[in-house]
């Protein structure tokens, strides 16, 4: 390996002092020493990936501490190399960059889902303190998708998909969007390789009969500005797999119609030549109108800047125009990085500020969201739509996703200004807060002290930051207002029973808190006005009035036995109607009845319509458990025509379907046909429609259908 890191110290040289390349070379002995023995998948040192991952930021410029964590970025997860180790050997911000892409491996996590969400979290938590976080993880994820093809097929396509929905957008937000195109070209490579290899083909194929077009119109274009005395390179744009793909499903066009435009790139000087370049290429072709773009005065979130024009050109053609100077070709290509590229020349990077604003964002993101996926999910959604520009009566310019509402556009001025927005003026006159917004508009939001936000504005907001202010918001409303409702449902059950909420022992009020695994009597009242506790049945365990009929009720003996099947109904007894056979996944209600504890009924179940008539107050709504393990009761009726082995059939079905049958009755109904009762113990509703759907494609049967009250 010592050839590898040689040729990577010469070409640090370039940019490096001496120390800073002997400083790389140390990282590198120190990772080659902590990874001996471990091997990649294709039978590699493991040390050739950190050495690839330093090649990639070599590439970028990248200074000595971020390759120096290039080197290192896996020592702490791979190895059981501590931080404080790489601290007092390295110093702390290469230390600190390491833990920052540092997956966490000590933490027992629910669910995979769990475990992706709360690493992205401490990763973007990590890229808020130091932006090289995120840079050496991207060359880290893209030395990884570059080597998909030792991985297994359900290991490499999760790994890709990941890249497409995370990665990618990500990059394309800090602007490097070398990256992200490698990233999409791989991704869409692993998770469709039949749909690539088609398009590829055909992408070869239409090469050759645009070739001869692609030569004369950039021809034309370089002798056009050369005439007006203005130097430019100007180069065809190639469309990569992955874009021609996405155009094709989202836009609903063919082949044809996208290879049909012709892009092209014209790199001019500074940004006067851009303008001058523009007006000479709509001197040479015709400008479509509506089609003209300035990212220049109004660089895109990621800093991106250019001049976007298309032309009618020979033979009515469509061509697409991009016109940048050099260092906006510089940022257009590597983002954030090209700060460490062109740093020496004096190079300004609107990236970085732009990178930095949208970092202070997802601080604030995470403060408002409640978990970790719901703060990966708020970021995705950040990631990264079409853009519209708005202005404030003042002139300022605010830039906000495609589709945003003004709603959206108070909360980018102030969360003040959201949480008090009534009512918007757009372009001087009233408008709809759902009202989406188009580039130009002039907004202007109008507030009102005491206002509120309303939980309707879920329905239409887009940005992140709204909808997780509003979220929070109501988050902590909702807390307060399930109280007062659950403490006016539980006043109401306990003057049922002669009691009061002031006449309850402590004693009791905590003896039944133990037993429900809360601390505080605020947290059952909000479990009640939730719905999560059923007020009736937290009464008769406050006030227990008669030990006698309290035996009945409570099967103390079988509280923690296998998992409680309906919320609220801990400690009770509590059986199954058989004249509708509830299954999880039907709406349920309870129906209080002596000596047999609570009894579960369908909400339209004939009985339970009329106990709601005859005697309300002993009938309670009911949800079942999130997690219920176990067998339940149902009923099947259904009429088939008599053939042989059909009986056999059926429970073969039956017994595939993973249900057990509890009883078989036959009618006959006439020479040919008959009706089946069919007793099943089936798991719920879903699993109870599965059985069917298989049933009802049968030969010989006619009508399935489940039996009900």
């Amino acid at each position: 390996m010592s050839s590898g890191i040689d040729t990577l110290c010469n070409r640090l040289s370039d940019y490096l002092t001496p120390e800073q390349v002997a400083d790389v070379r140390r990282a590198y002995l120190f990772s080659e020493q902590a990874h001996l023995g471990q091997f990649r998948r294709n039978g590699d040192p493991y040390v050739t990936h950190p050495l690839a991952v330093a090649h990639i930021l070599c590439d970028m410029h990248m200074d000595h501490q971020s390759l120096m964590a290039a080197m290192l970025h896996d020592v702490i997860e791979d190895t059981g190399v501590s931080k404080e180790t790489l601290s007092a050997d390295f110093g702390t911000d290469v230390a600190m960059l390491v833990d920052g892409v540092t997956k966490l491996t000590q933490v027992h996590f629910n669910s995979k889902a769990e475990a992706q969400a709360e690493n992205f979290q401490k990763m973007i938590l990590a890229m808020t303190q130091d932006v090289r976080v995120i840079v050496v993880k991207l060359a880290d994820r893209l030395h990884n998708m570059r080597t998909l093809d030792v991985l297994t097929l359900e290991k490499r396509k999760r790994v890709a998909r990941e890249t497409l929905e995370i990665y990618a957008p990500i990059a394309m937000r800090l602007g490097m969007n070398d990256i992200r195109i490698e990233y999409e070209e791989l991704g869409f490579q692993a998770i469709w390789p039949m749909r690539a290899e088609r398009i590829r083909g055909a992408v070869l194929a239409a090469r050759g009969n645009r070739k001869e077009m692609v030569t004369t119109l950039e021809a034309a274009l370089s002798e056009r500005l050369r005439s007006e005395g203005l130097s430019a390179r100007v180069e065809g744009r190639e469309k990569h797999l992955y874009s021609i793909y996405e155009k094709m499903r989202e836009k609903q066009r063919n082949f044809a119609e996208i290879m049909d435009v012709y892009g092209f790139r014209v790199v001019v000087e500074n940004v006067d030549a851009c303008y001058r370049a523009l007006g000479i290429v709509h001197n040479l072709y015709k400008p479509i109108p509506g089609k003209f773009k300035d990212y220049i005065a109004i660089p895109k979130t990621n800093g991106y800047q250019s001049l976007h024009t298309v032309l009618k050109g020979p033979r009515g053609v469509p061509i697409e125009v991009q016109i940048r100077s050099e260092a906006m070709d510089a940022m257009a290509s590597n983002g954030i990085a090209a700060h460490w590229l062109y740093k020496s020349d004096g190079f300004t990077n609107t990236s970085q500020t732009r990178a930095r604003e949208w970092m202070k964002s997802l601080l604030e993101l995470q403060r408002n969201a409640g978990d970790s996926l719901e703060f990966i999910e708020s970021v995705k959604v950040d990631l990264f739509p079409d853009e519209v520009y708005l202005f404030t009566p003042k002139g300022r310019i605010m830039t906000l996703p495609r589709g945003a509402t003004p709603v959206d556009f108070a909360y980018a001025v102030h969360s003040d200004v959201g949480d008090t927005c009534v009512a918007a003026r757009v372009d001087n006159r009233l408008a709809p807060l759902s009202l989406p917004l188009q580039t130009g508009q002039t907004v202007e939001i109008v507030t009102a002290p005491g206002a509120r936000p309303n939980p309707g504005w879920l329905d239409f907001v887009v940005t992140s930051r709204a909808r997780a202010k509003v979220r929070h918001f109501l988050k902590d409303q909702q807390g307060s207002e399930s109280q007062d409702l659950g403490r006016r449902l539980l006043i109401k059950a306990l003057s049922n029973v002669g009691s009061s909420l002031e006449a309850l022992p402590d004693k009791t009020v905590k003896k039944v808190l133990r037993e429900l695994g809360m601390k505080e009597l605020d947290e059952l009242l909000e479990s009640i006005g939730l719905g999560n506790q059923v007020p009736q049945i937290v009464a008769r365990r406050l006030v227990p009035e008669d030990e006698g009929i309290l035996d009945k009720l409570f099967n103390k003996r079988n509280t923690a036995s296998k998992g409680i099947a309906i919320r609220g109904t801990e400690g009770l007894v509590v059986s199954y109607a058989r004249c509708c056979r509830p299954l999880p996944g039907d709406d349920i209600m309870g129906h209080l009845s002596a000596g047999r504890g609570i009894v579960i009924h369908r909400q339209k179940c004939r009985n339970i319509s009329t106990e709601l008539r005859t005697s309300p107050d002993k009938c309670l709504p009911l949800r079942w458990s999130d997690k219920v393990d176990r067998e339940f009761q149902s009923e099947l009726r259904i009429a088939l025509t008599n053939q042989r082995g059909l009986l056999a059939t059926i429970a073969s079905v039956v017994t595939d379907s993973n249900a057990n049958i509890e009883h078989i009755s036959i009618e006959e109904k006439g020479s040919h046909h008959g009706v089946m009762q069919l007793g099943l113990l089936v798991k719920d509703r879903i699993h109870l429609a599965q059985i069917i759907k298989r049933i009802r494609v049968l030969t010989g049967v006619d009508k399935v259908i489940r039996v009900k009250a």
